[in-house]
């Protein structure tokens, strides 16, 4: 359930779902830069991250 949650966010706000996946740091706020200059950078910025994380 967890999971699906994180997807929504991921795709409504970006550095919500990396917020989420990652806590406060470094890839939270380059999220955040890349989300200003436009959606689509920060939204596959997110889907990297969130993709990459180890289980």
């Amino acid at each position: 359930m967890g999971d699906i949650i994180r997807i929504i966010l991921l795709v409504v706000i970006p550095p919500i779902g990396v917020l989420f996946t990652v806590g406060f740091g470094l890839q939270f706020i380059l999220n955040v830069l890349l989300t200003l200059f436009g959606y689509i950078p920060g939204l596959i910025h997110a889907i990297w991250v969130v993709t990459r994380r180890n289980y």
